[in-house]
């Protein structure tokens, strides 16, 4: 049982009625929003937003692989070649021919669409796994189109143990994605295990 001062409890029962009086209050000013990722002084007046504006989030699973296709549909080849984990051991000259050997698998796609299901984590020794379903329709610059499923394996050394340079974020370790047929609801994974 708790006992509380005389003077304490005074005060509370003093204090008590004046925070029931409401003050005056200024009104809230109105709020307007916008999209985030295209700033409004970018636009002139009447121009319409970008079909596909910039978007880079690495703070979940999901926003990594939907960032990773928002570059590939803008055929900014590089920066989603930036969301795969790659090994450090590797020298410049490796790590170009990777990079060179992704942006060519993707030269001829025009556009991709993305659905993605739950992730599932899993922590260990510092490091958490991020596991996610993925269903996509890719349509090449001819317009025909095909559609895979399957899931994105992710994984995050934890930020705080992060001491020295670089840091490493969120980042995609592997892909295993199939051709499959049917509409993208239909055929996601209903969920992906982590590695």
């Amino acid at each position: 049982m708790h006992v509380f001062p005389a003077s304490l409890f005074t005060a509370f029962l003093v204090v008590l009625p004046l925070a029931a009086q409401e003050p005056d209050l200024p009104e809230a000013p109105e709020v307007v929003t916008q999209d985030p990722l295209v700033p409004e002084s970018t636009l002139d007046e009447g121009e319409a937003l970008p079909e596909n504006p910039y978007y880079d989030d690495r703070s979940t699973a999901a926003a990594v692989v939907e960032s990773l296709y928002n570059a590939i549909n803008r055929s900014e080849y590089l920066r989603a070649w930036s969301y795969f984990d790659h090994d450090a051991a590797l020298d410049e000259e490796a790590l170009a021919q990777d990079f060179e050997a992704f942006a060519e698998g993707y030269r001829n796609t025009d556009n991709v669409q993305l659905l993605v299901g739950p992730e599932i984590t899993e922590g260990a020794a510092g490091t958490v796994y991020y596991s996610i379903p993925v269903a996509i329709e890719a349509t090449d610059r001819n317009g025909a189109s095909e559609t895979f499923a399957g899931c994105y394996t992710l994984k995050l050394a934890q930020p705080v143990l992060q001491a020295t340079p670089p840091f490493r974020p969120l980042a995609i370790m592997e892909g295993n994605l199939e051709p499959s047929e049917g509409a993208l609801e239909t055929i996601l994974p209903s969920q992906c295990t982590p590695a």
